[in-house]
């Protein structure tokens, strides 16, 4: 109460002094005020400083013995506002956090359920013949020698007289007909046909 009435007389004699006064008389309370609900040193001297010149800015000279009210009005407003945005900024990470923990129980139990001996599986093998006998001649046995035989695109290229550009579109265009036709089973098509 007795800082509300030195207040006010430092306010009628010295005006251009208000914010000094105003500072010095409310700051330490205010940041005690703040600190306990953000709980954070910086985040609460920030709030402060940006109240009182909020206060300052808009203070009313003739109701001096409402300033404390005021002051406590914006304080308590800008603390919720960083409360809020903390509190949005935590549920994007444990939403993002949630998600990438479903993602990685994913991969975890699909690689536990990769068995190898479904590589060399008769309906593996189908749909890889299937697929390279759907496509064009020339093709299929530029895709053979690629990746059966493991020639170079330019000992392909050579054999077959076309240019390194031809042989990477054939090359291409059946990876393009494996992908779609082993959706399924991507993780062997990246283990066995995907390479440079």
């Amino acid at each position: 109460m007795n800082k509300t009435i030195d207040l006010s007389k430092h306010i009628e004699k010295e005006k251009h002094f208000t914010f000094n006064v105003i500072y010095n008389t409310y700051y330490r309370r205010s940041f005690l005020f703040v600190k306990s609900y953000v709980r954070d040193d910086f985040v609460a001297e920030d709030i402060v400083s940006d109240s009182m010149i909020a206060l300052w800015q808009n203070i009313d000279y003739s109701k001096s013995d409402s300033i404390p009210s005021f002051l406590l009005t914006i304080l308590k407003n800008r603390a919720l506002d960083y409360l809020k945005h903390k509190k949005m900024e935590q549920k994007v990470m444990t939403t993002r956090s949630n998600w990438e923990k479903q993602e990685l129980n994913i991969q975890i139990e699909a690689l536990e359920a990769c068995d190898p001996s479904d590589i060399f599986s008769e309906e593996i093998k189908n749909i890889v013949e299937k697929t390279l006998d759907s496509l064009p001649d020339k093709t299929k046995q530029i895709f053979q020698m690629s990746r059966m035989e493991e020639k170079t695109n330019k000992q392909i290229a050579s054999e077959l007289d076309l240019s390194e550009k031809a042989v990477e579109y054939h090359i291409s265009r059946a990876l393009r007909a494996l992908y779609v036709a082993l959706k399924d089973y991507l993780p062997l098509f990246y283990f066995f046909f995907y390479f440079i």
